[in-house]
């Protein structure tokens, strides 16, 4: 069974992280919750630890993060050096949210602070048709990012798209890179203690809908699987 090596490149704020767990920890409750063989590492880029060489490992899973990928922190510039080598050995990768918009970045993509502001609480995205991964019409999803991938890389599909996000999941043409916007690793309860910590940031009008849409039903575990699935046989 391949082992899911993650990539650490955020932290949880102090006052959630007893009640919700490391990001890390969400991804493994994610997996566990799909395949429960599945084992994984993790590398905490955000408390120091060095990259390891991607051809050496199974599968790589990419976390969210409050950097921006165009912030000058030190270790952006070899996570994209780590993310191209990954890409060009067909090492599966998936990166979510900040390793959404960094493997964009790292293949050719453009990735800005949008205009439209910020995008929290459950949002609803279209499924593009015979992409191979995931079935049906829509999805329903919770996100938590201002940043957007304006932009996308020659190679990649865009298989997620929403009003407010239209390249909110793409699949790369090598076959073993996938990255989406939203976040299948939250429970509906972080992502609205999420909504709460942008009062002050976000129009109250936003954070109250985006915590009433937590209410409604969502796909994570839907999404979550796919993730999964893609990671252990290789995007096959």
């Amino acid at each position: 069974m391949p082992r899911i090596t993650i990539i650490e490149t955020g932290l949880v704020s102090p006052q959630f992280r007893e009640r919700h767990g490391s990001y890390p920890q969400m991804f493994q409750r994610m997996v566990a919750t799909s395949d429960p063989s599945v084992a994984c590492d993790v590398v905490s880029l955000a408390n120091g630890e060095t990259l390891p060489d991607p051809a050496a490992l199974d599968a790589i899973l990419i976390t969210g993060s409050a950097a921006g990928v165009y912030d000058d922190v030190e270790w952006i510039a070899p996570l994209e050096a780590f993310v191209r080598t990954a890409h060009d050995k067909r090492i599966p990768t998936v990166g979510v949210c900040f390793g959404h918009q960094l493997i964009a970045q790292a293949l050719g993509g453009t990735v800005r602070k949008s205009e439209k502001g910020w995008g929290i609480g459950r949002h609803v995205y279209r499924i593009a048709p015979d992409n191979g991964l995931i079935d049906g019409e829509t999805i329903a999803v919770a996100c938590s990012h201002q940043d957007q991938m304006i932009t996308p890389p020659a190679s990649a599909r865009t298989i997620l798209s929403s009003g407010f996000t239209p390249h909110a999941g793409l699949l790369y043409a090598n076959g073993t890179t996938l990255s989406v916007q939203p976040h299948p690793e939250f429970t509906a309860d972080y992502a609205g203690a999420l909504c709460d910590l942008h009062r002050g940031r976000a129009p109250d009008a936003l954070i109250e809908a985006a915590k009433s849409s937590l209410t409604e039903p969502l796909d994570h575990a839907t999404l979550g699987g796919v993730v999964t699935r893609f990671l252990v046989h290789g995007g096959s």
